[in-house]
């Protein structure tokens, strides 16, 4: 089992951060590794959504429950996938008092694989892109929010 906790302050507001993780539709836009992603189905509490890994010749698609408290915090299931066991949760926290455009990104991933060869070939780039996450969250908010 291997688990990523990052966390960085940026000039951006908790909602707006949400927005963007919670936006699956467009990780194909600004995720390298992505070539497909769709919400599946959405609740009052959340959305069930579909995302498509492709790198280095590996493609795997897996589907997560999320449950979200807007503005702060998308919690991540796995439904079905390449993994035994995938487990997140996104916080945004505001900085000071709340009235600044700014807060604290938090993920902390937990992931595994159903299989020894499986973890052997798909492990190595998702270990990549679970390190990479935030900071792709990170560039995206600027493009989007300038």
């Amino acid at each position: 089992m291997k688990t990523v906790h990052k966390s960085v302050l940026i000039w951006y507001s908790p909602q707006e951060m949400f927005d963007l993780v919670t936006q699956v539709q467009h990780y194909p836009e600004f995720l390298p590794w992505c070539d497909h992603a769709a919400v599946l189905e959405c609740t009052q509490t959340g959305m069930v959504a579909e995302v498509g890994l492709a790198l280095g010749g590996i493609r795997q698609t897996f589907v997560t429950r999320n449950t979200h408290e807007p503005g702060r915090r998308v919690q991540v299931q796995l439904v079905k996938g390449p993994f035994s066991q995938l487990e997140g949760d996104w916080q945004f926290h505001p900085v000071g008092d709340g009235t600044q455009r700014a807060c604290r990104v938090e993920l902390r991933l937990h992931y595994g694989f159903s299989n020894r060869a499986l973890a052997a070939l798909v492990g190595p780039v998702f270990d990549r892109i679970a390190n990479s996450l935030v900071d792709a969250f990170v560039q995206r908010a600027e493009k989007v929010y300038g």
